[in-house]
């Protein structure tokens, strides 16, 4: 019988002089889930990269003899800080840019979407994944029932609801985004008016929900919208920036073995 094929090892991973084992790597995955081993190897693989580059100008540089911590930061950080600002600093963008942005995203700068519902909690541990089948059970048995009888909504609520709104029959009056749990948000948003045809999971368990009405936001002037526009332009030039700089930093560095591009825009 032959023996089994073993997998190549992965190349070492090189910053210079420094080499980054795979030990390294591996502690460093907790830190980047994914579904693909694989992926969550490549982005530990690069964060460490990343980390060393950094460290190796910081020291190059001298700038841990300037940097000063503000806001609760380490050392370390104060000095990442400096760094970047001193040598990938990102251009402003002008009012004609911001202009030119807003023409062609009109669409997209809009005041908050609105949404006024009521629901019915059926709490259950995020960890818990017997009660959380049967609230999902319950709340699919109690969507069928609301389909013949939506006038009972008040009735299951004060009855079923683990929400302090049951007192109200789940109403949950109008919701913004940010005013209550982002997972439950999400996908309240995308409902229309009337039963949802499926309970809406969050951390706190299963919840049967009624869209009463929907009120999509208007379209921002482009006064209101100009400090969220400068806001965004602003962050992309910064994001470009420094991924400009980090690619300059792997040529100096002469990075070796990291799969992929340096690091992603």
């Amino acid at each position: 019988m032959s023996a089994p094929i073993q997998p190549d090892a992965p190349p070492a991973i090189r910053v210079g002089e420094t080499t980054i084992t795979e030990s390294e790597v591996a502690r460093e995955m907790q830190h980047h889930r994914a579904g693909d081993p694989r992926v969550a190897r490549e982005q530990a693989a690069r964060a460490l990269v990343v980390r060393e580059l950094l460290r190796l100008e910081i020291e190059r540089l001298d700038i841990g003899a300037v940097a000063q911590p503000k806001d609760g930061e380490t050392r370390e950080e104060a000095s990442i800080r400096t760094l970047l600002e001193r040598e990938a600093p990102a251009t402003q963008p002008d009012a004609e840019a911001c202009r030119r942005y807003f023409e062609h995203n009109r669409e997209r700068l809009r005041r908050p979407d609105r949404v006024r519902g009521r629901h019915i909690l059926l709490a259950a541990a995020p960890g818990d994944a017997g009660a959380r089948a049967q609230a999902r059970e319950l709340g699919e048995r109690l969507i069928d029932d609301l389909r013949r009888a939506p006038e009972r909504f008040t009735e299951f609520a004060m009855r079923h609801s683990a929400c302090p709104s049951r007192n109200n029959g789940g109403d949950l009056g109008w919701i913004e985004p940010g005013d209550t749990t982002p997972e439950f948000e999400r996908q309240v948003f995308l409902l229309s008016p009337g039963l949802a045809g499926l309970t809406v999971e969050s951390r706190w368990g299963h919840h049967v929900v009624h869209v009463d009405e929907v009120v999509r936001g208007e379209p921002l002037a482009l006064e209101e919208a100009m400090p969220r526009v400068q806001a965004y332009l602003e962050t992309h030039a910064r994001q470009h920036a420094i991924h400009d700089y980090l690619q300059d930093l792997a040529l100096r560095h002469q990075v070796q073995g990291l799969p992929g591009a340096m690091v992603t825009p």
